[in-house]
Formats: C-alpha cells, structure tokens, sequence
C-alpha cells in the first residue's frame, strides 16, 4: 500500500502518510499564534476605525489616539482596544460640530420632508453601529448589519460593498437587501465609463445619485433604475486611497439632506477600520502561517498537504489552496513538494467538487472532527494512461485548513499488505537464508517474534540455536544440522528468554536443493506460540483445580449425607406416637450440599404426651445445620425436662441472641399432644401456620403471638390449644413448602390448600403424592413436614410407640 498526498494520482511508494502528533501540535501552537497575531490586529483596526467614525480624524489619527488613551490610562494598547470598543466616550464628550446649514431651495421639495438630523443624534447612531459592528466577521455581515441600522436613519433599502480590482474592475463582496440573482448578474463590473462606485473610488468623494430621470441618462445604474430612485455610493477611506466603496440605495424619491450625507460619511469612515479587520489575518499572518506551515511540513516523511479553503463573499467554500506540502507529496502531472503550494485542488480533480470526499472535507472544517473515508475507486482520466484505482483519504482540521493525507491500494501493495496482516495475526515471521551467497532475509514480525530489534542484523541460521533457553539448545541445533546437511524438514518447538519473558517458540523450515541433492537455500517462519502455550497451561491447571474440587464437593457431599443421617434420622414408614399416626418427609434442596437449617422432631415424653417440632434456621451450610442442632436438641431437652412451650421459645430466643453475634435467626412451631384430652397446645416464632383437615374442610389455624427467634431482646410468645376428633389430619411444614420465586406467601398457602383437597383428604390422602403436587418444580428451599393424623379408630393390635425422632 503506498500513500498519496492531495487526491488520486501515480503510484507513489514510501512510509504511510500519517503526520507525527508532535509535529502536528507544534504546528499547531505557531498558527495559534499567528492567529492571536491577526486577531490583535483586527482588534486595533475596529477600535481605530470606531474613533474615525466618531471624531472624523484620519486613520493614523486614531491610532495615535489610541496610544495616548493608553498611556493616560496606565493600560496596555489592546486592553484600551477593548475599552474603546466596549465603552466608547458619551456623546458630550465628543468635539462639537457646527449645525449643517439647511438645504437649497432646489433641492426640491422632497427635502422640505426630511427633518434635519442634531448631531448628538448622529454620534448616538454611530455609537450604536460601532457596537453592533464589533462581531461581524465577513464583508457580507457588515452588509447586513449596516442596512440593519441604516434603513430607519437614512431610509436605506439596500446596501452594496463593491472591492476595486487591480485591473480596475469591480467585485462584489458584500450586499443586503438585494436578491441571489441580481447580486450573481452584479457581481463583477468591468471598469466602463459612468459607473458612480467607480468613479468615487478614482476620485476619493462621495457621488450622490439624487434625480432619477437625468442620472438613467448620464450613470451606468447598477440593479433596476424604477426600484431605487435616489443612491449614494462613498469611497471607504484607507489613507490617501479607497479600494472599496459603500452603496446606499434607497426607493424614496428624495435627495440626501446634510445630516444623512455626514452620516454615511462618518459610516463608510467606520467601515474602513472593520474592513481592515477581515483583511488582517490574511495580509499580516497567511503568509507567516504558510511559510511556518511548509517548513514543519519539510521535515515531515509521507506524504500530506495543508488545504486553506477559498470562500466566497457569502462564506460558502469553494476551493481549497495547497498551503503546504511534505516533499513526497506529488500530484498527476509530476509536481511535488514545494511545487505544489499555491495550486488549487479543482483546478487538477474538477470531479472531487460535490463528492464524498468534497462534503466530508466541509463536514471536517465545520464541525472539527476528522474525517476518513471508505476506501472508494476514482477513475484518474487526467493522466496520459487514465487508471481506475482504489483510495482512501484522511483530513484532519488543522487551526483554518485541513491536513490531508491520501492512500492508494496497488495490486502488489494489497498483497504485501495481506502478507503482512497473515504474518501480524498469525504472530509469525518468514526467514530466508542462502547457503551459497550468506544473504539473509528476515520479515519485520521475524524480529518481533525472537525479541530482537529492528535494527539489529539478521542471525545466521547456525546461531539460532543461541537464542534458545539451555535445555531446548541441543534439541534445535540438532534439528539445524540435518536441515542444513541432509536438507531434513524442520519443525521444531522452543523457548527464548526476552525483555517480556519467556517465548514458546515454533521453527519451520525447509531446504532448497541443488540437482545433486545438496541444499542451497533455507527458508521457513518462526511462530510465536506463547499465547497458544499459556492457553494450554491454564487449561491443564484448570482441569487439575476441576478435579481437586470435584474430589472436594464429593468429600463434602458425603460428609453432608453422613451429618443429615446423624442429625435427622428418617424414619422408614409412618410411625405411632401417643396414639397419633405420624408421617415425616424431609427433602434438601436440589442445588448445593445436601443439607439446611430446617428440621423436625416427634418424641413421646415421660409422662407420655408427645412433641412435635418443626424448625427452620435462616441459611445453609454448616453454620446453618449448628444452630440447627443446637435449636433442636436444645428444644427437645427444655421441652422434656417440664419448661413450658412459650418459656422454651423465650430460652431459645436468648440462646440466639448470644450466639455468633446474634447474626442468625430461626423460626419454629412448638406443640405438645395430651392423648388423654386429645388437645394439642402450640406455640410458633414466626413460623408459617399448621393446616387442618377436619371432615373434608381444610383451613389454615389461627397464629398465636410470637416472633422469629433471634430478633429482639424482648419477645412476646403465646400459645393456644387445638382438641383434635377422630379423622382430623394436621400439617405442620416449613417454607419451603409454599415459597416460589416471585410469588406471595398468600398464593403459596392457597396452593398448598387447593392440592391437599386434592390428595390430603381422608385417611387414603397420600403425603407423597401431596409433596409431588407442590414440589413440581426445582426445589430452591429445604422441605420438612409432620403429617400428623388422628385415626378413627384406635389400634389396639399395632405395635408399641415408636419415635420418628433420634
């Protein structure tokens, strides 16, 4: 691939055109400073040209004002500038001015309708205009603004800034009030003989244009002679010459009266220090701005150019100059360097004018950011051979123009630039050694790839072996040897020591031989397969860490299923307790070890009540199943040994409280079964509420007073008492029974209520069956329920009580 400067033209080869940041800022901060040079220069024109306007004194005049107001003032000369600009004197202290003596009496009598102007009004309006005028930053705004204020002071309805051209002729630069098309017809005047702009140029005095009929015969009249009835048009003052005159055309049938005539003297006075303003930076700086530009652009490699756009009177850009240019930059007819600046880029690629490229160059120059192409064919017709070829280009902004660099894709570059994508992706690099000669070729990604620098020179193939770590030396030199002796294919791996660390290394070569067997030429590439090596690594290293914590889960899990077996045996069938039929199902959730805070115990007591208990520990793990234990065997013990129900809850509440911190919490149901009454008292911290099942109705009990365990210092327990009849069937669960992700625990007990009216009712209704009905799902919780049943009739033939409880 090869780079091209301006825009398509021959093949050029050498480095990518891409301008050093360094150069760049520095080239940079000297236009920054030609344009802090220009913009101080326009300062003192406009401040210069507003004393003129005020006082009428000459433009040297002014300045020297400006230099004695500063130094009165112990103020620098642009800071007076401003001040001058900003806050220009009150009227009553400017020089006083005679009255203009009223007009003749043939002037008319239109004049008698025009109602002389006082001279404090003049200064008042010229004030406002030397305000108004500081923004403005073209011919074609001062147009504007000056019709602006002109049109209710003077009646004006059109004004026109004509420049004189060094072949006499006149150019139009600014206009208001006049439409594109008579402005484009008008644009340029050739000098003929009558033209009134023309003529107060030569003369340097005002030409008043005050009687319509004789002035169709004796003045070449610029626009339609019926549509303005009276002009005025006033050389712009510049020392001894004008180069531009001001234009006030009005449709009022009426001559100028004294004070409009002083005023528009003292308003083409004023124009001429804003005019100087827009001519500064190009006559004081674009030519600094172009030589320092060239001379950072001589010690710059590649190809580029530096673009100054060409703008019309109305702003719009319409062509770009070379303003610089890199020595390497050429065009279509052969130019290059230094020969190139001052040309324009239409005068060579008339084609590029609307293009993409054309509106992403405008687009750059607007909004700042840089633009670069797709890369897009452009036919070159203008060369002797015309050639359709593919570029790509860059502009970047720099300060007023654009820094522009081209590229073009040649058959021959693509492929080298393919070769060299292949061997940058690959991170490979060819090698080529002649046996015969000693020459030696190495790839740029051969050095990168042994660690060596660029400007180092290639090894011979003999001292490769060098390079490699000890242990893999012999191993590659022998590899070499017969390569170079038998001409023994090479494909050997190996191990280098660089700045950045260890290198696996790949070798592949093979040899070149002579008729006679012998070789003469190796040649192969040398892969850099470090990244490939560690990927290896890590992987052996992760599936060594997957085993060891394969064996660990399992260690876990057995030790889990050891622990649950110990700590809450099952019992194998349904078992009989103070005359009650009692079912236990305990299932762990499915993710993780197989074991929870939740548990359960049914135990007949000395004096042959039975309790039941079902808990459940906030968590998992092993810290979970500890307090489990303890909760459990703690309950049972307090429970055994005569505590009551809610004084039991008020200990075990204590007992958390104390414990790691008081971090954990538990909630639990407490019930204690008299078979000679047949009443259940029950108590609960915070626990979901036991269901009954009494002759086909199921409904949830009411909750007696209690909160979770672990939660305050000062609980309050209750308990209530249950008589149990023959057939009656009592649920006690814990939430994982009910709970589902992003359901309420209100959905989770109708579900629960609906599927054991489904399969709980009766003596038949199956616990399993129940349990298949709410844990269809993958089961997030623990699971632990008592099915607590009173039969209808008493078995005297079954066998002795039984304990579902360890």
């Amino acid at each position: 691939m090869t780079s091209e400067p301006l825009l398509p033209g021959d093949p050029a080869t050498g480095p990518e055109p891409a301008a050093p940041a360094e150069v760049v800022t520095r080239l940079r901060a000297e236009l920054e400073r030609l344009r802090d040079l220009a913009a101080t220069t326009a300062v003192l024109e406009r401040a210069k040209g507003v004393l003129m306007a005020v006082t009428g004194c000459a433009p040297d005049a002014a300045h020297e004002e400006l230099l004695r107001r500063a130094e009165e003032g112990h103020r620098s000369l642009v800071e007076q500038c401003w001040l001058t600009l900003g806050a220009l004197p009150p009227p009553h202290e400017r020089p006083d001015r005679p009255a203009p003596p009223p007009p003749p009496a043939s002037a008319g009598a239109g004049a008698q309708e025009s109602v002389p102007r006082r001279t404090g009004d003049a200064a008042e309006v010229l004030e406002a205009l030397g305000r108004a005028l500081v923004p403005v930053g073209s011919p074609h705004e001062l147009a504007g603004c000056l019709l602006d204020r002109l049109a209710p002071e003077v009646a004006a309805d059109a004004v026109l800034l004509y420049e004189r051209l060094p072949e006499d002729g006149l150019a139009l630069i600014g206009h208001a009030g006049v439409e594109a098309a008579l402005a484009a017809q008008w644009r340029h005047v050739p000098p003929l003989p009558g033209l009134p702009a023309l003529e107060a140029l030569r003369s340097g005095r005002p030409r008043w244009l005050e009687r319509p009929a004789e002035d169709r015969t004796r003045h070449l009249l610029i626009g339609p002679p019926e549509r303005w009835l009276t002009r005025a048009w006033l050389p712009v003052p510049e020392g001894g010459t004008a180069r531009v005159a001001l234009g006030v055309l009005r449709r009022r049938d009426a001559p100028f009266t004294p004070c409009e005539r002083e005023l528009l003297r003292a308003v083409a006075r004023l124009c001429a220090g804003r005019l100087r303003a827009f001519d500064g930076p190009r006559d004081t700086g674009a030519g600094d701005v172009s030589r320092t530009a060239q001379t950072v652009f001589d010690a710059l490699p590649g190809q580029a150019v530096l673009l100054t756009p060409l703008r019309a009177a109305s702003g719009e850009v319409t062509d770009y100059r070379i303003a610089a240019a890199t020595p390497e930059a050429t065009d279509v007819f052969g130019r290059a360097g230094r020969d190139l600046v001052g040309k324009h880029l239409l005068d060579n690629y008339p084609a590029v004018a609307g293009a993409p490229l054309w509106r992403g160059c405008l687009r750059a120059l607007e909004t700042g950011v840089p633009y670069e192409s797709e890369p897009f064919a452009y036919h070159d017709a203008t060369v002797p051979t015309p050639v359709t070829a593919t570029y790509t280009v860059r502009a970047a902004p720099l300060g007023e123009g654009l820094v522009v660099t081209w590229l073009r894709y040649d058959p021959e570059d693509r492929q080298e630039q393919r070769l060299a994508d292949v061997q940058r992706l690959g991170n490979l690099g060819w090698a080529n050694w002649n046996l015969l000669t000693g020459e030696i070729a190495w790839a740029a990604q051969t050095y990168t790839v042994l660690g060596r620098r660029a400007d180092q020179p290639p090894l011979p193939l003999e001292r490769l072996p060098d390079l490699a770590r000890p242990e893999d030396t012999r191993q590659l030199a022998r590899a070499i040897t017969g390569l170079v002796s038998r001409g023994d294919p090479l494909d050997v791996p190996f191990r280098t020591e660089t700045a950045a660390g260890v290198r696996h290394l790949r070798m592949v070569a093979e040899a070149v031989t002579a008729p006679d067997g012998t070789p003469v030429e190796v040649h192969g590439f040398v892969q850099d397969l470090t990244a490939q090596r560690s990927a290896e690594l890590a992987l052996v290293e992760s599936e060594r860490a997957m085993l060891l914590q394969r064996g660990t889960l399992q260690a876990e899990r057995a030790l889990a299923a050891r622990l649950q077996h110990a700590l809450l045996p099952l019992p194998s069938k349904p078992v009989r307790l103070a005359g009650l039929r009692v079912e236990v199902a305990y299932l762990p959730a499915q993710a993780g070890i197989h074991v929870g805070g939740d548990w359960f115990s049914a135990v007949e007591l000395p004096d042959c009540d039975a309790l039941f208990v079902v808990g459940d520990v906030a968590g998992h793990g092993i810290d979970s199943v500890a307090t489990m234990a303890q909760l459990r065997f703690t309950a049972k013990g307090m429970v055994s040994t005569g505590s009551s129900l809610t004084g039991a809850l008020e200990r075990l509440n204590q007992l958390l409280l104390n414990s790691r911190d008081g971090q954990i919490t538990a909630t639990m149901v407490l019930a204690r079964y008299d078979p000679d009454r047949q009443v259940l008292a029950w108590a609960q911290a915070g626990h979901p509420p036991p269901l009954l099942v009494r002759r086909g109705e199921v409904r949830f009990l009411d909750r007696p007073v209690g909160i979770l365990l672990g939660a305050t210092g000062a609980p309050v327990y209750e308990s209530l008492e249950l008589r149990l009849e023959p057939g009656d069937r009592l649920l006690l669960y814990t939430d994982g029974l009910v709970e589902r992700p992003g359901e309420g625990l209100g959905a989770g007990f109708a579900r629960l209520a609906e599927a054991v009216r489904a399969h709980g009712r009766g003596e038949s209704g199956s616990l399993d069956a129940l349990l298949a009905a709410m844990l269809a799902d993958e089961r997030r919780d623990d699971v632990c329920v008592l099915d607590i049943r009173l039969p209808l009739e008493e078995l005297h033939d079954a066998a002795a009580p039984a304990e579902a409880d360890a």
